[in-house]
């Protein structure tokens, strides 16, 4: 036997296998089926196979000619081989005879999943430039439908720190229906979210792209039964050096029978299985942080008082299980100002032993430590803009640290890491409040329109790599001004545990939850004040607590009593995800949802009523439950139980009482027989 067919076998023994797994999984259980593997299977090899029999999922234009004409003349090589059990790989690469442009794609298509994505590359092997190559969608199919229903199209909207952010929306592509989604500033999840899922009647196709910068994404409806999907790095017309090699987006999709909602819960299951990253190289857990900075003036924080909030904690008996400290702890001007990053120096005026002093003391008390950073932002007057303006797009008046520039890339990577080393930082938080999109494209000639940001993305990610290299089992968080850059590549790295920074409104944050639960299994948010629906509001999977414990006389059983109910509910969040109820902002509303965990038997419940609604009750329907078993729900705000089978909870539903307006309740379930 070759070694070629020494992998096949191999491959389609596993997912043979996955098969068989598949189909002895309960029928109520979100589960990909053997027939939708099957799907995704037949569609990866008809692209990405020995010999494929539909066009590339991918387009360009190089010169005056599309990729599809092109390739009928150029030298094609093909291979594949398995990265591990779940997953194989396909590398396909076109070759142009004429000017030795070399494309790659590399596909992953995933055996436990109906699921595949792919990557292009593009490299001058010649020694002349290269003509332009332009247009570059990295996605780039054609969906086609039956006759049972039309296309819709769910989409999400992006983070603008506004209540409205992560909201779901529903557009019907009827014939000849066209419509475009991008970001704002070259920030991927800025206002537009690159996750779509496009149900056709019985099914759907989930569709994602993820570029850290700048995209774009079509939705074509022709007269008949096509829909066309293309997305991509938004602008791309650049010739290529001798020797110089770029990278496209990468592109996902995956099938699903079933309804949207069904669709949603196989993309959260694949998320926690092949994306959220590790802790320590375990799989993430829901945790809890206490982040003090905002009660300080200019959140210029400082050693005493950091200790003193945090012994306040315990001495409360509510432990996190990090000390957040946030932006503020750098040297950054006279007088003091947050916003002045560039200097990454330890203030001594305030930290006179370093934040080792506190990272340390946490140590003892069994308490990690996370660390605020913005690398990427350069203030004028700072360390990188007064020593080193070359490396900033923007010189000495500041702007935006090249990245892209492997120079200062290695500079700031030894940096950062000396600070987490010596400082004893465990999770490392990169923050990015400024728009790169206007630096990247004012640094672009003509003929080479993109390429700023192509090498500034892929030095991003060359960064965070080293990082985690040097600190293994360090997480990241990726914050963004909120939650504005939360590609899947950079979720792939690291964790949202600020979704938006519109926090401390009960109304934006049940908002947030609701819409953002469909994508992003782990993320976060938090609260400064003792007021239970806030709390209750802001509950995720990061659970981010930010009260003034110099307070003696606050209401700590209260708070006490919220996180234990946090702590009880919170394995819930890497369950499936059902609303219970239509997204809405309006104040006169109920807002309810339900993450399931039908491998456990356990799952809970979260409803609200708001400030003006008049009705005090309302009948929740359940899902995902086992219709025979019998479940026993706990009210844990009054301790009423009571028990009811499956198909009672999602037939007939489950009524709450709400008395307060505006107020809230959380159920717990699990399974007993």
């Amino acid at each position: 036997m070759t070694l070629q067919q020494g992998w096949k076998v191999r491959a389609t023994a596993v997912w043979l296998a996955a098969l068989v797994w598949f189909a002895a999984q309960p029928c109520w259980a979100v589960s990909p089926t053997a027939r939708e593997i099957a799907r995704a299977h037949d569609w990866t090899a008809a692209r990405f196979g020995k010999t494929p029999t539909a066009d590339p999922p991918f387009s360009f234009i190089y010169g005056d000619s599309s990729s599809a004409d092109l390739f009928k003349k150029w030298k094609i090589k093909r291979r594949s081989r398995p990265l591990d059990k779940a997953r194989v790989e396909h590398l396909a690469t076109f070759t142009d005879p004429k000017t030795h442009l070399v494309v790659a794609c590399r596909a992953v298509e995933y055996l436990d999943f109906p699921t595949v994505e792919w990557t292009l590359s593009f490299k001058n092997s010649g020694t002349n430039d290269t003509p332009i190559i332009s247009d570059i969608r990295a996605l780039d199919v054609a969906l086609v439908r039956d006759e049972s229903g039309e296309f819709v199209l769910h989409w999400n909207k992006g983070d603008t720190c506004a209540p409205d952010s992560y909201q779901p929306m529903t557009d019907v592509l009827g014939p000849s229906a066209s419509k475009q989604i991008s970001p704002a500033g070259g920030r991927p999840t800025n206002g537009g979210y690159p996750y779509w899922n496009i149900t056709t009647g019985g099914g759907g196709t989930i569709a994602v792209i993820s570029w850290a910068g700048q995209w774009s994404a079509s939705f074509e409806r022709d007269a008949g039964q096509t829909l066309r999907v293309r997305a991509g790095q938004e602008l791309t017309h650049f010739k290529l050096s001798p020797g110089e090699e770029v990278r496209s987006p990468l592109a996902v999709l995956q099938f699903y029978d079933g309804g949207w909602v069904r669709g949603q819960n196989i993309w959260r299951r694949w998320m926690i299985a092949h994306n959220v990253p590790k802790l320590d190289g375990k799989p993430l857990r829901p945790f809890a942080s206490a982040c003090n900075g905002n009660h300080y003036p200019g959140i210029i924080t400082n050693a005493t008082t950091e200790l003193l909030f945090l012994r306040r904690y315990l001495e409360e008996g509510v432990k996190p299980d990090f000390w957040w400290e946030d932006a503020g702890w750098y040297k950054c001007g006279n007088p003091p100002d947050w916003v002045n990053t560039g200097t990454w120096e330890v203030d001594p005026a305030r930290w006179p032993k370093g934040l080792r002093e506190v990272s340390d003391w946490c140590r003892t008390k069994g308490i990690k430590t996370i660390v605020w950073f913005e690398p990427e932002r350069v203030a004028a007057g700072t360390w990188l803009a007064d020593n080193h303006p070359d490396w900033v797009f923007g010189g000495k008046a500041g702007g935006l640290l090249n990245l892209g520039n492997p120079v200062s890339r290695r500079w700031l990577t030894a940096r950062i890491s000396e600070i987490i080393t010596k400082q004893g930082i465990d999770l490392y938080r990169q923050d990015f409040n400024i728009d790169p999109l206007a630096y990247w494209r004012a640094n672009d000639a003509e003929d080479r329109q993109g390429i700023t940001e192509i090498k500034h993305i892929t030095g991003y990610f060359a960064y965070w790599d080293e990082l985690k290299r040097r600190h293994h089992g360090m997480l990241i968080d990726s914050c963004s001004s909120g939650g504005r850059r939360n590609d899947l590549e950079t979720l792939r790295r690291a964790v949202p545990l600020l979704r938006s920074d519109n926090i401390f409104d009960p109304l934006a944050e049940q908002c947030h939850t609701y819409g953002i639960s469909f994508w992003v299994p782990f993320n976060g948010t938090g609260f400064m004040t003792f007021d239970k629906y806030l709390i209750r509001s802001a509950m995720s999977p990061e659970f981010t607590m930010g009260v003034d414990t110099r307070l003696k006389d606050a209401d700590y059983a209260m708070l006490r009593k919220v996180y234990e109910d946090w702590k009880l509910v919170s394995p819930c969040y890497f369950g499936d995800y059902y609303p219970l109820t239509p997204h809405s902002l309006e104040k006169n509303a109920w807002m309810g949802w339900q993450f399931d965990r039908p491998e456990t038997g356990e799952g809970m419940v979260q409803a609200f009523r708001r400030e003006e609604c008049a009705e005090g009750s309302l009948t929740l329907k359940l899902q995902g439950l086992d219709p025979e078993a019998v479940y026993a729900v706990k009210n844990l705000d009054s301790g009423e139980a009571m028990e009811a089978t499956g198909r009672a909870l999602t037939d007939q539903g489950l009524t709450v009482t709400i008395a307060d307006r505006p107020g809230s309740v959380l159920l717990s379930y699990r399974r007993v027989r």
